[in-house]
């Protein structure tokens, strides 16, 4: 029963993250495409400044969990996956210190570079997220020891691609929606119109993605076996379904909602897939790392449990206070703090 409440837990970290960050990181990623000059671009950096270390919170939350509550599946996914892991870090930093280090000096150069780290750092991680998640999905080449036997461009796979390419385009299409609501003028019209012409290619990735993951992964099982579950993907839909019809009315707060409660239940649509696993192999299904085989003692889940009862609410909380603190439209230098 603890490990399924750790394991439920783990994948709403996770959806957390992906809702938060991914508005983040895709307007970095969006950068280059909808600022003309400085100035939206300093509107671009304010729109997700105050929010992105806030949001990163969520990430070492889901490492965290996956750590005290499955020790083995993180030894496993950490040192097996250690190439893409780092790359994604790397990222993750050069975008964190673009926020800090862009103004500091006021040249067009110098700037030039940050504003390069600032894409780069959010494209990548989405791309190398979407990646790794497919992957585990798929299942990775796990031997008895628990050692993926694999390497970095195996995770290049079509499936794996192709989850990397659906990553991005969803969270550029939740930052376009995020940008519409802070932004204003001009970028906000070409921020409304990215997100209207994102939102076809989303619709074909997610279906192209779910076609192939009902032909070559076993994700599909629990939801066969308990057709009720099918009502995680029902609210996926109605998310992106909401997110086009209240653009086009121009209902910011709710496009912006239903965006973030597609990619919450595609997040959980595929920890659901996975239950009871954590790790796939394919090389022999009896040695897969399970919610079972790969969790911490029935205490430490105990104990575990109670912190997380106590302090997840606090950062919800916390949450909620920056979204609507800092969430209103930037109309002028005296709103810009990067």
């Amino acid at each position: 029963m603890l490990e399924s409440i750790w394991f439920m837990l783990w994948g709403v970290l996770w959806a957390a993250y992906f809702v938060l960050d991914g508005f983040d990181l895709g307007i970095g990623t969006l950068m280059p495409f909808l600022a003309r000059n400085d100035y939206e671009k300093r509107v671009m950096y304010n729109a997700g400044g105050p929010f992105w270390d806030g949001n990163e919170v969520w990430l070492l939350s889901a490492g965290g969990v996956t750590f005290a509550a499955f020790p083995l599946a993180y030894a496993t996914m950490f040192s097996g996956l250690y190439s893409a892991l780092m790359l994604l870090l790397f990222a993750l930093i050069l975008r964190g210190v673009s926020f800090e280090f862009r103004g500091k000096v006021d040249n067009d150069t110098w700037r030039g570079v940050w504003d390069a780290c600032q894409t780069l750092g959010s494209f990548l991680p989405a791309l190398l997220l979407g990646v790794a998640f497919a992957n585990l999905f798929k299942g990775l080449p796990l031997n008895e020891q628990h050692v993926n036997t694999g390497g970095l461009l195996d995770l290049l796979n079509p499936y794996g691609l192709l989850g990397g390419v659906f990553f991005v385009a969803m969270f550029c299409h939740h930052g376009a929606l995020w940008l519409a609501i802070r932004a204003t003028g001009d970028l906000q019209d070409r921020a409304r119109a990215a997100a209207a012409k994102l939102w076809p290619a989303v619709l074909v990735l997610v279906l192209a993605f779910l076609a192939y993951t009902y032909a070559h992964t076993q994700l599909f099982g629990n939801y066969l076996k308990n057709p009720h579950l099918f009502l995680v993907l029902a609210a996926a839909v109605a998310g992106l379904l909401m997110a086009r019809v209240y653009l086009a009315q121009g209902q910011l707060w709710k496009a912006w909602g239903g965006s973030a409660v597609f990619i919450a239940c595609t997040a959980l649509f595929g920890v659901v897939g996975l239950y009871p696993s954590l790790l796939i192999s394919t090389l022999n299904p009896a040695w897969s790392l399970t919610i079972m085989n790969s969790a911490s003692s029935p205490l430490t889940l105990k104990i575990m449990l109670g912190v997380a009862l106590v302090f997840v609410p606090l950062v919800i909380g916390y949450q909620a206070w920056a979204l609507m603190t800092f969430s209103k439209p930037i109309s002028s230098e005296h709103d810009l703090e990067y």
